[in-house]
């Protein structure tokens, strides 16, 4: 299927994105003409997906497609437990409703923002372990995903194993650009977590596209399939959250899935409450048909290679042009450095949010600010936190938009970057949520 996308002014936008108060998500989609703010649910099922949409079983409990979906998670995971939800924040809401509580601290790399806001919302606290070469984003890094062993077992060691309810591995590493974790060191993150005996659960929202970053990446795994890949991974994982919109090509759902029978229980409780039943929790029988089959096509080479490919074009059109992004490119996105692109905006005034502004001006194009607005205010001081990075984060969605598309990005991309000495100030805020702020947050122009 195909859709029409429009056109507009300058003129337009400057009184739409005014009338938004200055925040991409406020814009109504046919507002913009190219949408790079998430790869999240935007993407285009296969004919595959669509037929098993037509033979979805929309019974209440016990549908033959929570079985359909259960044995392609078991199949590809290698999980024996799962509860289906409506998306990836709802499993973390079910997940840790059971396993965090106050005062807990939840290592990981680079938690994403709806991650980190369950933790916080629990007063627990998220902390980063990320290896320091993510921060660099000239640095030719292969995993730049990756956790710094030496930080997370500082964690482990200072606080006890009650107040360390999991270390969470996010693959692909989405807040530090879409990088990837390398096999030896999802293998070394479970074997400290063994030695002091806390689980360890993946965020695995884009788990095949890390997949295939260790292929190519990776010694030894050239010559394995994606979905050896995969189930390698996952033997060292205790359990798992997904956000099905990414990496399972669909529209929307998520999952919860681990190799404890009695932590299913404890979750299937919460999922009862917040979700629905324990065989559909929030999701339509069509939709879990169409996720096991998008479960399937994503860990396949093909279709792997054909998509990050796209977005290693619009990177390269980038660094043609001189524009900074974060390097090596990852898998689901073109992260651009606004640090080193608008250097003359105080970190005060949001230099992300200026600069993702300053493209839609140009062209239409929305991509999302990964940077101040998104790190939120600390939990105890309520001062802003100022991220090492400050990117525009533009995802692709999955299998939607032409290399003719990309060029156009990079076009205009290149306009705003030839005028980036005239953008000096910034943005205020007027007015925010208490968390996960840049959802809703106004701004208005310095």
């Amino acid at each position: 299927m195909v859709e029409a996308i429009r056109k507009s002014t300058r003129e337009e936008r400057e009184q739409w994105i005014k009338e938004a108060k200055y925040n991409l998500f406020n814009l109504k989609s046919d507002q913009v003409f190219i949408d790079l703010l998430t790869d999240s649910g935007t993407g285009a099922m296969s004919d595959q997906q669509w037929a098993a949409i037509m033979t979805g079983d929309e019974s209440y409990a016990g549908s033959s497609s929570y079985y359909n979906l259960k044995n392609a998670i078991k199949n590809i995971l290698g999980f024996d437990h799962f509860l289906p939800t409506h998306q990836g924040r709802a499993a973390e809401n079910v997940l840790f409703s059971a396993m965090v509580k106050s005062g807990d601290v939840v290592p990981g790399n680079s938690h994403f923002d709806t991650t980190k806001g369950h933790i916080e919302f629990r007063k627990a606290k998220a902390i980063d372990c990320t290896i320091d070469e993510a921060f660099d984003t000239t640095l030719d890094y292969p995993f730049k995903g990756n956790i710094d062993l030496n930080k997370l077992e500082a964690v482990l060691s200072t606080y006890t194993k009650d107040e360390i309810p999991m270390i969470i591995v996010t693959v692909t590493c989405n807040t530090s650009g879409g990088q990837p974790v390398s096999m030896a060191n999802i293998k070394a993150v479970k074997q400290l977590a063994e030695k002091y005996d806390i689980p360890v659960i993946f965020d695995s929202a884009r788990f095949a596209e890390n997949a295939y970053f260790i292929k190519l990446r990776e010694e030894g795994y050239a010559d394995k399939s994606i979905k050896e890949i995969v189930k390698e991974m996952y033997s060292y994982a205790d359990g798992m959250t997904m956000s099905s919109k990414k990496d399972g090509i669909v529209n929307i759902g998520g999952f919860i899935a681990l190799n404890s029978e009695e932590l299913i229980k404890e979750c299937q409780v919460y999922n009862i409450m917040f979700e629905g039943f324990i065989t559909y929790g929030g999701m339509a029988g069509r939709d879990m048909n169409a996720l096991a089959v998008g479960l399937d096509e994503a860990t396949e080479f093909g279709y792997l290679e054909t998509r990050i490919k796209q977005v290693e074009f619009l990177g390269e059109k980038l660094m043609e042009y001189g524009i900074p992004i974060q390097y090596p490119i990852g898998g689901h996105a073109i992260f651009v450095d606004a640090k080193r692109f608008l250097p003359h905006v105080p970190k005060e005034e949001y230099i992300a949010q200026t600069l993702a502004v300053e493209l839609y001006l140009e062209a239409g194009v929305r991509g999302v600010e990964i940077g101040t607005i998104l790190a939120d205010r600390d939990p105890e001081t309520r001062e802003n936190r100022y991220p090492d990075l400050e990117l525009v984060r533009l995802a692709l969605p999955r299998r939607t938009y032409t290399n003719n598309h990309m060029e156009y990005i990079a076009a205009a991309l290149k306009n705003v970057f030839d005028r980036k000495d005239a953008i000096k100030n910034g943005y205020t805020i007027v007015n925010e949520a208490p968390i996960l702020r840049h959802f809703t947050v106004e701004l208005e122009h310095k």
